[in-house]
């Protein structure tokens, strides 16, 4: 049965773009390549950028044929890579690939010393491969890889129009391994962005506990505990909460009194209750928190929850008075994580209260102080022993 090449490249082409990580790619065009001509092995060699070389990174074929992965690693003066680096493909060849069999003839006829020294080298390397055919994969002037081709199953030789197959495929792949590589690079990115703002996210709540000492720890308890009840609600399914949720929910908890920077050390650390103009000014925390976050725009979620933790499910809470649903449910589980841990630790005007009353206190309050939701996950992760 003939294969429609010309199909075959716009499928792989499809599928290649979808492909977002390298190694998942290289794979499936390696796999793709031994199941549509039925060739023994295959392989590619990759560029590695930090190496300055190239590796095999995947191998494809029947056992005891392919070439063990990574273990053909080829710097530039290899006369393979050197080959196509320096295009002798094109200035040699002329054809942009290299046929084992083809240059064999070659060889036979009269060429130039310097060409049949080089040509006998590559010709070497791609024994060591068991390589019959080789294609460059170039992405502008950059070689990026190599990919070659042992015997076919049958034996036969390969047709121009494979040949044809592959090296536009070479094309294709250049540009989806380079698109993947970029993809990856920036996720990297990201996620190192991602681990140095939590880095100065918890640098900043550490800041916070120094200037009120009667808090210490408290952040570290109220975000652990405000994660686990996240992931329960998760779990349960009767919310809606989107993919970013939980990295939302951890910045907030985090932060949640990052606006007692603005209220006074004598206010944040007078060993008694606070009188009314004392209260107000300490009222105002969530607000300042709110303001001090306001310009970060990916925090918008994360803010929401810092400006309303202390608002009540009953709607006489603080700073706007929000009631119900209308309370972000990020505000409403730290509201029950911080009220839970500030009544189980002590304070300068009272002691701590037991585990066990505070969850008391907690199941009185859902539904006039609390998210009787989060409550409801609050209640089962202490029936679990996990509170």
């Amino acid at each position: 049965m003939s294969i429609d090449y010309k199909k075959e490249l716009e499928s792989a082409a499809k599928s290649m773009i979808l492909v977002h990580e390298p190694d998942i790619l290289i794979k499936m065009i390696a796999r793709m390549m031994v199941q549509k001509v039925k060739v023994i092995h295959t392989g590619i060699l990759l560029h590695d950028e930090q190496k300055n070389t190239y590796i095999l990174r995947v191998s494809r074929g029947s056992v005891g044929t392919r070439v063990p992965q990574e273990f053909a690693r080829m710097d530039y003066n290899n006369p393979l890579i050197s080959f196509f680096r320096e295009r002798k493909d094109k200035e040699i060849l002329g054809n942009g690939l290299i046929v084992y069999s083809e240059v064999k003839q070659l060889l036979r006829k009269r060429i130039h010393p310097q060409a049949e020294k080089i040509l006998n080298a590559v010709l070497y390397q791609m024994d060591m491969l068991g390589a019959v055919v080789c294609i460059p994969s170039y992405f502008r002037e950059d070689l990026l890889g190599i990919l070659f081709l042992g015997r076919k199953v049958s034996g036969r030789d390969f047709k121009r129009r494979e040949l044809d197959f592959f090296v536009a495929l070479a094309s294709d792949v250049a540009m989806a391994i380079r698109n993947a590589t970029l993809f990856k690079q920036l996720q990297d990115e990201l996620a190192k962005r991602q681990e140095l703002f939590l880095n100065t996210t918890i640098s900043l709540s550490a800041a916070i506990e120094a200037k009120d000492r009667y808090t210490q720890g408290h952040t570290t308890r109220v975000t652990n505990l405000c994660l686990e009840i996240g992931k329960r609600l998760i779990s349960k399914r009767d919310i809606r909460l989107d993919s970013n949720f939980l990295e939302h929910l951890h910045i907030a908890a985090l932060l949640h009194d990052i606006g007692k920077i603005g209220v006074p050390e004598n206010i944040l650390n007078k060993k008694g209750i606070l009188d009314e103009e004392e209260w107000q000014k300490m009222k105002q925390h969530p607000t300042i928190g709110s303001n001090i976050l306001h310009s970060i725009k990916e925090l918008a979620s994360a803010i929401e929850g810092v400006k309303h933790h202390h608002e009540r499910y009953d709607g006489k809470g603080y700073p706007e008075g929000l009631d119900d649903d209308k309370i972000p449910i990020i505000a409403a589980i730290i509201a029950v994580a911080d009220a839970f841990d500030a009544m189980t630790s002590d304070r300068p005007y009272r002691n701590a209260k037991s585990k066990k009353e505070a969850i008391s206190e907690i199941k009185q309050e859902s539904g006039k102080q609390f998210h009787p939701r989060v409550v409801s996950a609050f209640l089962q992760l202490c029936q679990e022993g996990k509170i």
